[in-house]
């Protein structure tokens, strides 16, 4: 039942990052569209190059994310099995 646990609050923390980074994401863009409206491309460019790298580190965190629940689900059927008579 540990291992169950600690993967469910692995899962926790990991959901934590994924809405931290969706964030933001979204508090960039909406930089990225007064710069726009601004015409300040070189501010403009910076943005874009945050607004990816961050994309970047939520696709490996969804990945880690998508890793993490089937890991659980796993935990979850064993516990599920080893109590079964």
């Amino acid at each position: 039942m540990p291992k169950f646990e600690n993967l469910v609050k692995g899962q926790m923390q990991i959901m934590d990052q994924l809405l931290f980074l969706q964030e933001e994401i979204e508090r960039c863009q909406e930089i990225e569209k007064e710069l726009l409206s601004l015409e300040k491309k070189a501010q403009l460019v910076s943005i874009q190059e945050t607004i990816a790298e961050k994309r970047k580190d939520l696709a490996v965190i969804q990945d880690l994310f998508q890793k993490q629940t089937e890991q659980v689900i796993q935990a979850y059927q064993h516990i599920e099995t080893a109590s079964s008579p």
